[in-house]
This record gives structure tokens, sequence and C-alpha cells, in this order.
């Protein structure tokens, strides 16, 4: 299982998987993070907090345990 925190800067993954709950899980989907969609890794902090994505067209910047909770695989 691979996470959106273990992908590295450059890649482009697809949402699997969302596995937070309740409140945490509407936010991230709130945010147009939802299963198949494309999410491209555009920048991570040099502490990894917070990292920067590309996602439907739009720049989002999510911290790490929020990243921790999306499953993706790579493209």
């Amino acid at each position: 299982m691979k996470t959106l925190k273990e992908t590295a800067c450059g890649q482009t993954v697809t949402v699997k998987k969302l596995s937070g709950e309740g409140a945490v899980k509407r936010r991230i989907m709130d945010m147009g993070i939802t299963k198949g969609v494309s999410v491209y890794v555009k920048k991570v902090a040099p502490l990894g907090d917070p990292m920067e994505v590309t996602v439907r067209g739009y720049e989002l910047s999510l911290r790490k345990a929020d990243a921790e909770l999306i499953e993706v695989w790579e493209s």
C-alpha cells in the first residue's frame, strides 16, 4: 500500500482509496481528492510538511497527516 505522503516530487499518481473517517475524509473529498482522480506532486517542503499538489487543475497544499490517509497507485 502506497500513500500520497510517500510519493516523490514530480510524480503523478491516481487515488485508489481514502482511509480517513468522518470530518477528515469529508474535508479531503471537498478538496477534490476522490477515488480515481490524478494527483501531481509539485513540491514537498524541506521537512515534508506541507506538500503541494495539483488536483483537477488547481494547486493544493496538504499536511503530511492528510496525505497519509490517501492510498494511491502510480499512473
